[in-house]
């Protein structure tokens, strides 16, 4: 506990007046306390758990011909994503050898990918999302689209290798 020590100040002279008095406070038990202070909130804080993102690796060879034969894409659920160099997106509906709708230009801002990408989403059941990045193409892009796909509530996408048709069709544009 917490101490009070008094201690009389010594007389000056003869002069007749109060005793001065010193009060010294003890701390010591303080700093224990403050040491099971921090203690017990260390080891009851709960810490931010990271976030991870699911990735479906690729299936053996042998499998590989039974699901590409089962998972065939029409080409009316396709709606691909070309990201470029200097942040530039492009976009088109449909395969690259005969698109559907597109390609289009775009940013990734609200107004830009994201509203394209939910309005797809509702207009299109069981969409699937082909993400391609260019050679130029920078990580961090390619971490903002994945961003966009769950922020936009999309179940399937994929990271696919792009192709000559679709550097052809951004060339184009």
């Amino acid at each position: 506990m917490a101490e009070l020590e008094q201690k009389e100040v010594g007389k000056k002279g003869n002069k007749k007046g109060r005793k001065k008095m010193s009060i010294r406070v003890d701390l010591t038990p303080m700093v224990d306390l403050g040491f099971l202070l921090v203690t017990f909130f260390m080891l009851t804080t709960t810490f931010s758990k990271p976030q991870t993102m699911e990735i479906n690796l690729p299936v053996k060879p042998k499998e590989r011909l039974k699901e590409e034969e089962q998972n065939a894409l029409k080409a009316s659920k396709a709606f691909n994503i070309i990201i470029g160099a200097n942040n530039k997106l492009y976009w088109y509906v449909g395969l690259s050898n005969e698109p559907i709708e597109g390609p289009a230009e775009t940013d990734f801002s609200v107004d830009g990918i994201r509203k394209v990408l939910q309005n797809k989403n509702n207009n299109i059941k069981e969409m699937v999302v082909l993400i391609k990045p260019t050679n130029d193409a920078n990580y961090k892009n390619v971490v903002d689209i994945l961003d966009e796909m769950n922020i936009s509530d999309i179940k399937r996408y994929a990271l696919v290798d792009i192709t000559p048709e679709d550097l052809k069709l951004i060339m184009n544009k």
